[in-house]
């Protein structure tokens, strides 16, 4: 396992539309087990493939729900409202109020190409469609009502 850099706004491969994971191989254990190690390291809630340089459609998520590694997810429904601040390890330093939905129900595959589905609520689904919509190249300041700077450490 290995920390990844985290690439930055501006980068191209953020606003790509990530390629379908076709095999379920070592490569893409060794993808997962990377994602969750720097997702750890930069004390982050959840980290998509295209945050490390890889197109591809892959997330993992932690929010004291255990993590959850999601292989080509889709969202299946989703109800309800909230409003709420979000960051991203894409956009150091800022933070904006985003409205998503209060639940979702999504699909995915696990590392071994098993299909699964869950149920978020709260600041799980929050999550869940935060780390979905990089997936296609949306970040959360396209979503963001008001985006403002974060104080600097050690301030």
């Amino acid at each position: 396992m290995a920390v990844r850099f985290v690439v930055q706004t501006g980068e191209p491969v953020l606003r790509e539309k990530c390629a379908e994971v076709k095999n379920f191989n070592a490569e893409l254990f060794a993808l997962l087990d990377d994602m969750k190690q720097t997702v750890r390291a930069e004390q982050g809630a959840g980290l998509a493939a295209p945050q490390i340089g890889v197109p591809a459609r892959v997330v993992v998520i932690d929010v004291n729900e255990g993590f959850f590694e999601m292989i080509n997810p889709v969202i299946l429904s989703y109800k309800g409202e909230q409003t709420g601040p979000e960051g991203c390890l894409s956009v150091k330093g800022k933070q904006g109020t985003v409205t998503r939905p209060y639940k979702v129900k999504a699909e995915y595959r696990d590392r071994f190409g098993r299909k699964h589905k869950l149920t978020a609520e709260g600041f799980f689904a929050r999550a869940v469609c935060h780390e979905l919509d990089h997936l296609d190249g949306i970040l959360y300041t396209d979503r963001a009502e008001e985006i403002y700077d974060l104080p600097a450490e050690g301030k």
